[in-house]
C-alpha cells in the first residue's frame, strides 16, 4: 500500500512517541521512514542552514512514495523551495511554512514560536518574515525532552517532557498572544496539553499535513491516550 506521508527523518534514534511526526501512530494510514545518513542534530540544527549537506534530502525526495513529503526537523525551511523543486509532490520542511499566513493575521508579538534551540534559529529559517525573529522561544538546555534529543537518548519520559512544555509555554505566553506555532516537530505530542494550559491554538507540523491531506493525521486526544502516550 502506497504511504500516506514520507517523513525524512534525521539519523537518530530516540524515542517517536505518538504525536510525535516520525511515529505511525500519529497517523490514520501508513507512512514512510526515509533517515538520512549523517543527518544528526548537531549537523542540521544550525544557525548557518546554507551549509547544510542537503544533497542526501535530494536524493530522499527522490525515492519517496508518500502523497505528502514532511522533514522530522523545522531548522532544514531554509530549503524549502530548493526541495519542492525536487517533487511534483506537496513538499512540507517545517512547520514554519505557516508563519508567513500566520504574520497577515497576527504581528510579531501576537506569536508564540517555540523552537528546540531558540539561539540557533535565526531569520535566515524564517524566509519573509524575519522580524518574527522576537517571538521565538527555546527548549532550556537542561530540559528532559532537549537532553532526550540532543543525547540521542533511548528513554523519553513523556509526563516529564509534557509538564516542562507546558511550562516554557505558559511562562513566556502574554495578554498579547493570539496563537501559538511549534517549530519542532517533536513537540506535537504536547499540544493539546498546551492549548489547554494556554486557551490558545497551536499549529505544528501535523496541522500542515492535515491541511495539504485532510484525513491523514490522527485526532490529538485519540494520539494522547494511544499506547505508549502516558
Amino acid at each position: 500500500m502506497r504511504p500516506t506521508v514520507s517523513v525524512l527523518q534525521l539519523d537518530t534514534h530516540f524515542p517517536r512517541i505518538p504525536g510525535d511526526v516520525g511515529s505511525k501512530a500519529s497517523y490514520l494510514g501508513p507512512i514512510e521512514i526515509i533517515r538520512i545518513p549523517q543527518a544528526t542534530v548537531r549537523a542540521i540544527v544550525s544557525d548557518r542552514p546554507d551549509r547544510i549537506n542537503i544533497v542526501p534530502f535530494e536524493g530522499a525526495l527522490r525515492i519517496a512514495r508518500g502523497d505528502v513529503i514532511v522533514t522530522s526537523c523545522g531548522f532544514l525551511s531554509y530549503w524549502q523551495v530548493h526541495l519542492q523543486r525536487s517533487t511534483r509532490r506537496p513538499f512540507i520542511s517545517s512547520a514554519l511554512m505557516a508563519l508567513e499566513g500566520l504574520a497577515a493575521r497576527y504581528g510579531p508579538d501576537e506569536i508564540l514560536i517555540v523552537t528546540f534551540d531558540a539561539a540557533q534559529l535565526t531569520p535566515m529559517h524564517l524566509g519573509a518574515t524575519p522580524d518574527y525573529k522576537a517571538s521565538v522561544v527555546g527548549l532550556p538546555q537542561d530540559s528532559h525532552l532537549r537532553k532526550v534529543i540532543e543525547g540521542n537518548l533511548g528513554v523519553l519520559d513523556r509526563k516529564k517532557a509534557q509538564a516542562e512544555v507546558v511550562a516554557l509555554v505558559t511562562r513566556h505566553v502574554t495578554p498579547a498572544h493570539k496563537h501559538i506555532l511549534f517549530e519542532c516537530t517533536n513537540l506535537p505530542p504536547y499540544a493539546t496539553a498546551v492549548e489547554a494550559a494556554t486557551g490558545l491554538p497551536v499549529t505544528d507540523i501535523l496541522s500542515l499535513i492535515e491541511q495539504v491531506r485532510p484525513g491523514t493525521v490522527e485526532n490529538r486526544r485519540k494520539v494522547q491516550a494511544a499506547p505508549g502516550a502516558a
